[in-house]
């Protein structure tokens, strides 16, 4: 499971808009990014660069898959493996029934 990020939803979300706002005025998306972390308090640029790449494809500008998707896609993988154990536990319970079954029984 992932660690919670060390910084608000809130600040991410500014800093994107504030990355997008600042970006004409650098000559380089980097530059803008690297301008608009150490006014933020930032730790390093390539957390900024993540949280735009990730705002991007979550708007459809940049392919990849979304947050929703991502989301969707780590409870269905939950969803599978305790299918999958329900399913051993099953096959062993109808095992232990056939066995039974076939075993000779005695009268008293």
């Amino acid at each position: 499971m992932a660690r919670p990020s060390q910084y608000p939803l809130e600040l991410r979300r500014r800093a994107v808009r504030m990355v997008a706002a600042v970006r004409p005025e650098y000559d380089t998306e980097w530059a803008a990014m690297k301008a608009v972390a150490s006014k933020l308090g930032i730790g390093t640029t390539e957390t900024l660069r993540k949280w735009v790449r990730e705002d991007q494809v979550d708007a459809g500008a940049r392919p990849g898959t979304t947050t929703e998707e991502s989301t969707q896609i780590k409870a269905m993988k939950k969803e599978i493996a305790e299918l999958k154990r329900a399913n051993e536990i099953l096959k062993a319970a109808a095992s232990f029934f056939a066995a039974e079954l076939d075993r000779p029984h005695t009268r008293s």
